[in-house]
C-alpha cells in the first residue's frame, strides 16, 4: 500500500456511507493520531487498538462511527490534501479554514499531529494531511 492515510480516510468514508457501526483496519501511529483528533472534534464516537493476533500480524484499529438521530453520518466529507506525489506544506498564517471554520484541517507539525486551529494558536505550520467536514 502506497498511501495508508488515504486508505484510512477511504475506509471511514465507505463505512459511513454504508452506515456501518465499526471499521477495522491496520493501525499505525499516524492513524491513531488521526482517530484521536476525530474523537476530540466529535466526528467519531471512539477507537480501540487491538494487539496482534494469529490471523493479524500487526496491530489493528477499530473505529466506532458516529451518526445523527436520523441516521446520517456526522462526517459529511473527508479529503486527503497532502499526497505522496504532491506534498502540501503551509506556515501558520496560511493554514486553511475548512467550510468557513465549520470543518477541521489536520496538520502534521514538528509538535505532533493537531488540528489547524491548534496549529494557528501555537504558531506552527506543517504538512496538511487531511480535511474533514
Amino acid at each position: 500500500m502506497t498511501d495508508p492515510v488515504s486508505d484510512f480516510l477511504t475506509r471511514l468514508r465507505n463505512a459511513a456511507q454504508a452506515q456501518h457501526e465499526h471499521v477495522i483496519m491496520p493501525s499505525s501511529k499516524l492513524k491513531r493520531e488521526l482517530a484521536r483528533i476525530l474523537v476530540e472534534q466529535g466526528y467519531i464516537t471512539g477507537y480501540e487498538i487491538a494487539p496482534p493476533s494469529a490471523g493479524n500480524p500487526g496491530e489493528s484499529i477499530t473505529v466506532t462511527l458516529k451518526y445523527t438521530d436520523d441516521r446520517k453520518p456526522v462526517i459529511s466529507g473527508l479529503r486527503r490534501v497532502s499526497r505522496p506525489g504532491r506534498r502540501t506544506y503551509v506556515d501558520h498564517q496560511h493554514i486553511p479554514r475548512i467550510q468557513g471554520g465549520m470543518g477541521t484541517a489536520i496538520i502534521s507539525t514538528s509538535s505532533g499531529v493537531m488540528t489547524g486551529h491548534e496549529a494557528r494558536l501555537q504558531g506552527v505550520g506543517g504538512e496538511v494531511v487531511a480535511t474533514v467536514w
